[in-house]
């Protein structure tokens, strides 16, 4: 028989494989006990916790959390996606979709505007007709991620409704809403058997089907989170059929291959046999006992014990998401799945390789993963037809784009937010300025499955108007650097009159194709798979414009760069005079 990780793992790792599971070990004994506990233990624990917190909290973070506002404990307190949207105002729908192999999704609606509740939206004859969107969240979540900010404004659901979107929310089975199927209990390992292929095979396009079906629409718009953009990758790659029923695929926080986890003790996770961690964690759910924990614990220490945890597995800081938004949203952030999905995680991380789950899991070492008489298979993602949109976080440790931009095809287009991180693309407090125009600039230019040239170029010259409005300040003002990572702190820079920010927006654009029938589907194997940086120096024209006139207009950009600015004085005048000249909006 053979030894599971034998030969995986450096001599040290087996120290820190030994660790986890003293600690896996510890929490198991802790959770069972405090099932034990009546309510009234729970309660003086969690009295016990409060008065931990204040005794050694700083008089600063007394009065921040004496100040905290009444619509972050609301969203806290809140027990569903239904109450959540409620406390803005907006009414959502509750629908269940049943899988080709018998599991129950919950799933999630948002169709009116304020004001409009009760009208027929997208049911035919004289119902009001919209443009669908399907929102799917991440690992170990589900469908209240979207719709838990303590802000209306920052709320990229939110938006949409009020554009005029008829807005769906998917959620995974075995999650919150989605804990049922036809044919097994929760309760047994059968339910649980599981990993990203069945999401693939069944959930995401079950669940577009249905979404298809109720509103009478040809196709739609899909804008996933970290595992949401995955479950996508896979979906579109191997449903060739699916492609003509989705408009485009945004990522954010695309996830794919991730490089690795840089804690030493989670990597000798990843490098070990899915047998040990079957053996660790169970074939029914991962990581149940977060619920506890949050019982337990007053929201400012459960709040801190998150932090501690991103940053133990991550090296996340979450410096960009407030203390007010952390407070409310995470208490929504953990939602059940199968340890068996996050094994399959471990096995795309080990391989580096977006590959289908491999069942050989006591394959004998001596078999090496390149053997000649195994492969598991690759998601064919190249094959993807409907045009992808990449916004992801320079800070984000869980995405490597050099690697993503590789497996995608080449029409594909990434913009890179540099400081944020993952969960910023959820909750961070310039979410709505630092993400959401390019969202709403791709749903606008693919408004159909058909992905036609001029869907191509209208999307190609939007995000060229609108990111050259706000980069010309930084361009001009940085002349001559052709460093692709330089920043500037905010207001360390003022030539010209204009402060610069501190984080900016670098795009990556693949050349968009031409064809002389405009009615034909683009096809991007004939065009190279980068154009010319505009920030340098090219064979076709000066790399940065002169004062007071146009900037040259390339085919495609790649690696622009834009920043937000502050404007004022003379030189805003001129700057504002350039911009509309431009014919873009400066606001």
């Amino acid at each position: 028989m053979a030894v599971p990780f034998l030969g995986r793992l450096h001599p040290t790792e087996y120290l820190a494989l030994f660790g986890s599971f003293i600690f896996v070990a510890l929490e198991a004994f802790i959770r069972v006990w405090t099932l034990a506990l009546p309510p009234f233990l729970v309660s003086l624990f969690y009295r016990a916790s409060r008065r931990l917190f204040n005794r050694f909290s700083s008089p600063e973070q007394k009065r921040a959390e004496s100040k905290k506002t009444s619509i972050s404990t609301s969203i806290r307190d809140a027990a569903d996606f239904v109450e959540l949207c409620q406390i803005w105002g907006y009414e959502a729908e509750e629908h269940i979709v049943q899988t080709s192999d018998g599991y129950l999704l919950g799933i999630h609606r948002l169709q009116w505007r304020k004001g409009e509740e009760g009208q027929k939206v997208n049911s035919g004859g004289t119902s009001i007709k919209k443009r669908v969107a399907y929102l799917h969240h991440g690992l170990l979540m589900n469908s209240e991620v979207w719709v838990c900010l303590t802000d209306q404004q920052r709320c990229l659901a939110f938006e949409l409704v009020d554009r005029g979107f008829d807005v769906w929310f998917g959620n995974n089975r075995g999650n919150k809403y989605s804990k049922k199927a036809i044919h097994s209990s929760p309760t047994s390992a059968k339910f649980w058997d599981f990993s990203i292929d069945e999401f693939a095979f069944h959930d995401i396009p079950d669940t577009i089907s249905y979404i298809l079906e109720t509103t009478q629409q040809e196709s739609l718009s899909y804008i996933g989170f970290s595992q949401g953009t995955a479950q996508a990758f896979a979906t579109l790659a191997i449903h060739p059929k699916l492609n003509n029923q989705v408009n485009v695929f945004i990522a954010l926080a695309p996830a794919m291959a991730p490089a690795g986890l840089s804690n030493g003790v989670v990597d000798s996770l990843v490098k070990a046999s899915p047998s040990v961690l079957f053996l660790m964690f169970g074939r029914r759910s991962i990581l149940s006992s977060a619920t506890m924990w949050e019982t337990l614990l007053y929201p400012p220490l459960f709040t801190k014990l998150i932090d501690m945890g991103l940053s133990f597995l991550f090296r996340w800081r979450t410096k960009n998401i407030s203390a007010n938004q952390k407070l409310a949203a995470y208490p929504h952030l953990y939602s059940f799945t199968s340890t068996k999905s996050v094994v399959h995680w471990f096995q795309i991380i080990r391989n580096r390789c977006f590959q289908m789950y491999d069942d050989d899991v006591h394959q004998p070492m001596s078999v090496s993963k390149t053997s000649k008489y195994s492969k598991v298979a690759k998601y064919p993602t190249r094959n993807i037809r409907t045009p992808v949109v990449l916004v992801y976080g320079g800070s984000d440790s869980l995405v490597d784009i050099k690697i993503m931009l590789k497996e995608l095809p080449p029409s594909t287009v990434a913009t890179e937010i540099p400081h944020y991180e993952h969960l910023d693309f959820l909750w961070a407090r310039d979410v709505n300025t630092q993400v959401f125009q390019h969202v709403f600039d791709a749903l606008d230019s693919f408004t159909d499955a058909e992905h036609t040239k001029e869907e191509f170029e209208h999307y190609r010259m939007v995000r060229h108007e609108s990111l050259v409005g706000s980069a010309y300040p930084y361009m001009h003002s940085h002349r001559g650097s052709e460093s692709e990572a330089s920043t500037i702190a905010a207001g360390s820079d003022n030539r010209n009159g204009v402060e610069v920010h501190q984080h900016l927006a670098r795009e990556q654009l693949r050349s968009m194709g031409s064809s002389t029938d405009d009615d034909a589907l683009w096809s991007p194997a004939s065009e190279p798979s980068v154009a010319p940086d505009v920030t340098q120096r090219t064979e076709k024209g000066p790399s940065i414009p002169e004062p007071g006139k146009d900037a040259p207009t390339y085919a495609a950009a790649a690696k622009l760069k834009g920043v937000g600015v502050r404007r004022g004085g003379a030189a805003a005048n001129k700057l504002d005079n350039i911009v509309e000249d431009r014919g873009v909006d400066k606001d």
